[in-house]
């Protein structure tokens, strides 16, 4: 064969996109001329177009060690180290190639490109400034200067800049695939898939516009349609691990975190310092019951990328799940830190497990806002008035399905007076299929599922609804979706329930609370007013009925001896709260402590920690977990319920007056630290609210040795029903009051 004559065919076949026969040409080539560098290199190049970099790496590196200093190899080299994430070494291939030839346009766009990703925005700028002052028609010069200005903010500019990139080039897939993804950041989320479509349709193996037409599909709530676009830029590139990541993302969303967790460790497999898909395989280990796996993984985000703006707060939720206290106590003080500083996306409900402080949790969800919300956006309602017979409440939640939100509320939703109000339910979670599903789609006058709505669409419903107020009741808590409420689409807007504290945000007028959880000398930490309601924030629905209990042989517990309890989850329980337990074991013979099943990592270092205080780990008696009456039922053969701090006993506070279990609290000074307290308040047992923890320790001993004092308590708990505390019609009317009230003010 003639090489020179195999190599030119070869190029063409490979200008024309047949990869194929380009790639057997080229390797007949290398057979023949072992010294030819083209062969290697464009070999490389072909490897690289097919997702294979590291023999794209090996290959192109051998035709550098026949040529060092060609520069278009050193170029190609460069853009190899760029795809794997090599940043630093695809610069310093950049730099060698302009040493030799300083007018190479396409390397020094190249640079600026790898400057951006090292997020060395203004070098980056200034080199692709260079590039365009070289060659000013050089149309993926300005694309890439698009995305550098994206980056830095200026999108206007950067749209400009994509603008003359298509001016020159109208059929350049790259510019339309890098204008959706600032279209995209601008919220302007149908044309940037339109952008997408275009670039796909120009041509259809460019694997990163499928990629990133999948995170625009995403972002629409077009979920299904995301994964098949992630899929056909996989099928596209299989070893493209953002699109493995990305489509990780996806299916957590959908809840299958098992595929989820596959898809983060074949992108971790290809580029192992991925700090993104480390911080997505900690989640997805999270939600798979694996939390001190998770915690690992977070651990390898945060060592790949230490300023990863979300792997620290997956660790210290980790860190929680797996009850490390001294792995919690380090943390305490850093996520403080971290707050007061303004670093990192801390989840502010996280936070509620270390800090017992309104002011840090006002700085972490003004934080949380500003770094994750969707920043100011054009209000839908700006200041119409409305003329309506009844007042059109909106409650926004993820939770209308079997879930402890919606058993707490639909009560409530069943007795507001249609007289006055009109009621809308819009649902972000999914249709389970349950009694309790079906039960709330009856208590609403109009039930909306919203899952494949943008929040924009969504916000719009309202508005075109005239809803009055419009009640997110999820505040920042999984699935729940409060940038909704960013796009102001009703005159009064207010949380309530799912989340115990300050939403941060600037779009939420009013807190439905009650004065003991948030006193009047704490409102200087709460964005919103506070609706204070006159009983208590608490609701709950009274038609549930408790079965007669299991004998204590099938509940596990000994057959005699003093039970201690507490139903709250494992990760709200701390070191001071724990202690005081061991002791109250130590000093009540026979007295167990019964606990909810948790993950395997929190039972055994509950179970150490009581060794360690010289308790047997066999009185830490362990619930399985079971239906919610089950539960309820067995909760009658429990003596006492110990409550935890900094984060109380909420729906498992009432779940226990309803079932006549005493419930012993202190409050802190935080929300979520005095919820446990507002019901036993309203219950009419104020005397079971301790001060402090010395006297809680001193009331849970007392009740243990004194069995009369707790029979008067239980006593009480006989007509505890007729308490405001389990008065849902009373509740409902006390907060159509504060309704009416939040209006009177628009």
């Amino acid at each position: 064969m003639n090489p020179q004559s195999a190599l030119s065919q070869a190029i063409a076949f490979h200008q024309t996109g047949n990869l194929a026969d380009a790639e057997r040409l080229y390797v007949e080539v290398m057979r023949a001329a072992p010294r030819e560098a083209a062969a290697p290199h464009l070999l490389g190049v072909v490897r690289a177009q097919q997702g294979r970099n590291g023999e794209a790496l090996e290959l192109i590196g051998a035709a550098l060690k026949l040529k060092p200093d060609a520069p278009e190899m050193l170029s190609n080299h460069g853009n190899v180290l760029k795809t794997l994430g090599r940043f630093a070494e695809a610069l310093a291939s950049y730099d060698r190639a302009l040493a030799v030839k300083p007018d190479y346009v396409a390397a020094l766009a190249k640079r600026a490109q790898v400057l951006r990703d090292l997020g060395r925005l203004d070098e980056a700028l200034a080199a692709s400034d260079a590039a365009l002052k070289m060659n000013p028609g050089f149309a993926e010069a300005h694309s890439n200067h698009g995305v550098i200005l994206s980056d830095l903010g200026r999108h206007d500019e950067a749209l400009a800049s994509y603008d003359r990139a298509l001016a020159m080039a109208p059929q350049f897939p790259d510019v339309w695939n890098n204008r959706a993804l600032t279209l995209k950041a601008v919220k302007r989320l149908a044309e940037a898939l339109a952008n997408a479509e275009r670039a796909v349709a120009l041509h259809a193996g460019f694997a990163e516009a499928w990629n990133n037409r999948g995170i625009i599909l995403f972002d629409l709530k077009r979920t299904g349609e995301a994964i098949a676009s992630y899929d056909r830029a996989l099928v596209l590139q299989p070893g493209y691990a953002e699109a493995l990541n990305n489509r990780a993302v996806a299916l957590a969303a959908l809840k299958r975190f098992a595929e989820s967790l596959a898809d983060c460790d074949r992108a971790v497999l290809l580029r192992p310092a991925f700090a993104d898909a480390l911080y997505n395989r900690g989640n997805a280990l999270s939600e798979l019951g694996r939390p001190e796996d998770a915690l690992v993984s977070y651990e390898q985000a945060l060592a790949a990328d230490p300023a990863h703006p979300n792997a620290l707060s997956g660790l210290a939720n980790a860190a929680l799940m797996t009850g490390d206290w001294v792995r919690t106590a380090e943390l305490a003080d850093v996520l403080k830190a971290d707050v007061l500083a303004g670093k990192s996306v801390i989840q502010p409900f996280v936070l509620m497990g270390y800090h017992d402080d309104n002011d840090l949790q006002l700085h972490c969800s003004r934080n949380y806002v500003r770094q994750a919300g969707p920043g100011p956006q054009p209000p839908l309602w700006t200041g119409q008035k409305y003329a309506h017979d009844k007042i059109r409440v909106a409650y926004l939640s993820a939770d209308f399905h079997q879930h402890v939100t919606a058993a707490l509320t639909v009560e409530m939703f069943e007795r507001h007076d249609r007289e006055r109000f009109e009621i809308t339910a819009v649902s972000f979670g999914p249709d389970d299929g349950s009694d309790m599903r079906a039960r709330l789609v009856r208590a609403f006058d109009r039930f909306h599922d919203a899952r494949t709505q943008t929040d924009r669409e969504v916000a719009q419903l309202l508005r075109q609804w005239e809803i009055d107020i419009a009640v997110d009741l999820g505040g920042h808590t999984s699935g729940a979706r409060p940038w909704v409420l960013a796009h102001r689409p009703a005159p009064v807007q207010a949380k309530y329930m799912g989340y115990p504290g300050t939403s941060g945000t600037d779009f939420t007028d009013w807190l439905v609370a009650d004065r003991m959880v948030v006193p009047t000398d704490q409102e200087q930490f709460f964005n919103e007013k506070i609706a204070a309601l006159p009983d208590t924030l608490w609701v709950t629905d009274t038609m549930v009925e408790i079965p007669a209990p299991p004998s204590r042989a099938e509940a596990g517990l000994p057959d005699t001896g003093f039970v201690f309890c507490c139903f709250n989850h494992n990760w709200k329980i701390t070191a001071p709260l724990f202690d005081i337990w061991m002791r109250l074991l130590d000093t009540v013979d026979g007295s167990v402590l019964w606990l909810l099943e948790g993950n395997a990592v929190i039972r055994s270092n509950l179970q150490r920690e009581a060794q360690t205080c010289g308790i047997d780990p066999a009185r830490l008696v362990f619930a399985a977990r079971t239906t919610p009456q089950k539960h309820l039922a067995r909760q009658q053969l429990a003596d006492l319920f110990l409550d935890t701090l900094p984060y109380n006993a909420h729906t498992t506070a009432s779940d226990a007056l309803w079932a006549g279990l005493p419930l012993v609290t202190t409050p802190g000074h935080s929300f979520p630290a005095r919820v446990a307290a507002s019901i036993l308040q309203a219950a009419g047992l104020p005397e079971l609210i301790a001060p402090d923890l010395p006297a809680y320790e001193a009331l849970a001993l007392k009740f243990a040795r004194e069995p009369e004092a707790l029979q008067a308590v239980r006593d009480k708990l006989v007509v505890v029903r007729e308490t405001p505390l389990f008065d849902t019609a009373r509740f409902t009317c006390n907060l159509e009051a504060a309704y009416g009230a939040m209006l009177e003010q628009v």
